[in-house]
């Protein structure tokens, strides 16, 4: 039974990742060892968000963080021209690992999940 603190409409995020890429299990891990969870009520376009998503893993590759499918996302991504999305991310507890989370308009489809590690870039950017 829900309390007043918990909305039952909220979606389980663990239970969302299942194997849409390669990030979803250490997404999984992060939640269960307390990493925190927000999800976005508000709808984005599709080109702003696989836009965004395109641009963090050219910027990821190009000074050398650890990614874990974003490669795939971008692929992901590219089958939704012209809809709407929705994002979220994960915090992991420990502050090691950011995932960016990717649903359908209505937020009850996780489309895909992609993940960056906190840690100094091993290549130095050229602007």
């Amino acid at each position: 039974m829900a309390t007043e603190d918990e909305s039952p409409s909220q979606p389980d995020i663990a239970a969302m990742l299942t194997d849409q890429t390669r990030a979803c299990k250490a997404a999984r891990d992060a939640i269960a060892a307390g990493g925190q969870v927000m999800v976005w009520d508000n709808e984005a376009p599709h080109w702003m968000v696989a836009g965004i998503a395109a641009t963090r893993l050219r910027r990821s590759l190009k000074i050398g963080l650890t990614t874990l499918g974003l490669d795939e996302t971008v692929e992901i991504l590219a089958q939704h021209r012209d809809k709407q999305l929705r994002t979220g991310i994960i915090d992991a507890a420990d502050r090691s690992w950011h995932f960016t989370l990717y649903f359908d308009a209505t937020g009850t489809e996780l489309l895909a999940c992609s993940g960056v590690k906190r840690e100094p870039p091993s290549k130095k950017v050229q602007l």
